[in-house]
């Protein structure tokens, strides 16, 4: 459960931070409290994930996992919705901080 509350915390949370770069000619103080109103349903996900989440990960391993979720949802956002492309140098940053993940789940 708290991987599925992750999963649709960083949803809302990419596009909060980064929703508004498809709007570029929308006044900043509109995209702001576009982005806060969307940042609250990121939190009430987040938090019960976390709470959750405790009973069974370290705090390390929550946001080792939740890390991970985020590239993982962001390169799909970049990809789909602003429509950019992943580069190799994209794709070995990502592999280099999953192999990172690997060995908080090791220790």
């Amino acid at each position: 459960m708290p991987i599925i509350l992750l999963v649709a915390s960083n949803v809302f949370m990419t596009f909060a931070w980064y929703g508004h770069l498809a709007y570029k000619s929308k006044p900043l103080w509109i995209v702001i409290l576009a982005s806060w109103g969307i940042a609250l349903f990121e939190y009430c996900f987040a938090v019960p994930a976390n709470r959750i989440g405790s009973a069974v990960y370290s705090t390390a391993e929550l946001k080792t996992m939740q890390e991970v979720i985020t590239f993982t949802v962001f390169i799909a956002f970049s990809v789909f919705y602003l429509k950019e492309a992943i580069t190799l140098q994209h794709v070995v940053g990502f592999v280099l901080i999953a192999i990172g993940a690997g060995v908080v789940f090791r220790a």
